[in-house]
């Protein structure tokens, strides 16, 4: 049975080749490997001894690749049973004392999780990676993502990057943020939104 299990290997840094499991394709969406590379080599600097969240972790691919390659703290969120159990056990296998999971709904953990970061006079990318809205029961995922980023303090945040469906126009400017650039691989964007005021 085990080799049924999906797999995928965390790609640099200190963590490199280890084997991290991937919950069920019917719970998550495990983000594309060229995605994870265009993401990091574009932040691969600046997110050294960073915060880091993963909204909608899932495995937590992302955020463990980015704890990997030097960011100091990473938050996970994460609402489905079975994904939850998946991301214990990734983390178990690199440092749990970098990483802190706020199981249930990510739309009100976000609060929890800024507030912590608000504490600590301290700042964090934020990587959005929401379910297709093509799922049931989240036709609306988009809607309030867009309202999650626009209610974002800016004071305690670095950049946000948005994967979702390419055929998705995201707004340029969201609240105190702007769309700097979006980069497009096949099905899936990435979108990156500064505060305003550093252009």
């Amino acid at each position: 049975m085990k080799s049924n299990k999906l797999t995928k290997k965390i790609v640099a840094g200190k963590y490199k080749g280890k084997s991290l499991e991937l919950p069920s394709k019917t719970t998550t969406r495990s983000s594309k490997a060229i995605v994870l590379e265009s993401f990091f080599n574009t932040l691969q600097f600046d997110i050294v001894d960073a915060n880091f969240v993963e909204v909608f972790s899932g495995s937590g691919s992302i955020g463990l690749e980015a704890l990997s390659r030097g960011a100091k703290k990473i938050y996970f969120m994460e609402k489905d049973r079975d994904a939850l159990r998946v991301l214990q056990k990734n983390i178990a296998q690199t440092d749990p004392s970098a990483c802190e999971v706020f199981a249930g709904d990510s739309f009100t953990n976000i609060g929890q999780v800024m507030t912590r970061l608000k504490k600590a006079k301290e700042s964090a990318y934020i990587y959005i990676d929401p379910p297709f809205s093509i799922r049931e029961g989240m036709e609306d995922i988009y809607d309030k993502t867009m309202e999650l980023i626009k209610n974002l303090p800016p004071e305690n945040v670095n950049m946000v990057i948005v994967e979702h469906m390419s055929g998705l126009e995201l707004p340029t400017e969201l609240g105190p943020y702007h769309l700097k650039k979006s980069k497009k691989f096949g099905k899936t964007t990435l979108s990156y939104y500064q505060k305003s005021e550093m252009e």
